[in-house]
């Protein structure tokens, strides 16, 4: 990634927070929304940025977790539950994401959350924000 002048190497961090115990729609993560599940438009946005170093999807589902797997994004761990009910803070997600991923020396300079609940994103603009980072 090139800023200002010089050439700069940054770990950008995707994290797609995808909980399973939706109260307002059950199981909205994976409901069919045009003839994909919610979370794979999240997905589609993450492997279409050429600046990502890593995908995550954190989530306290196995079903949510193995569809990002095979979607090519990563599920290195089941959120636990006290980071995954309807009061949970997304910022207590980000943190547990980052002290997991440290357990195995992988550090980020950027952290973006990519949530499922916003399915439509223009084309290319996950680089574009890193880009205005």
């Amino acid at each position: 990634m090139v800023i200002g002048k010089g050439l700069i190497e940054n770990r950008v961090l995707a994290i797609i927070p995808a909980r399973s115990g939706s109260k307002g729609i059950i199981g909205k993560n994976m409901i069919n929304i045009m003839g994909k599940p919610l979370i794979q438009y999240s997905i589609e946005s993450i492997l279409d940025s050429k600046l990502i170093s890593k995908s995550i999807v954190s989530t306290d589902s196995k079903e949510i977790g193995e569809f990002c797997t095979s979607k090519g994004i990563d599920f290195p761990f089941l959120r636990p539950k006290k980071f995954s009910n309807d009061k949970a803070k997304s910022i207590d997600v980000v943190l547990h994401a980052l002290n997991e991923l440290e357990k195995h020396n992988e550090q980020f300079d950027y952290v973006l959350l990519v949530q499922p609940t916003t399915p439509f994103r223009s084309d290319g603009i996950i680089d574009k924000a890193i880009n205005q980072i």
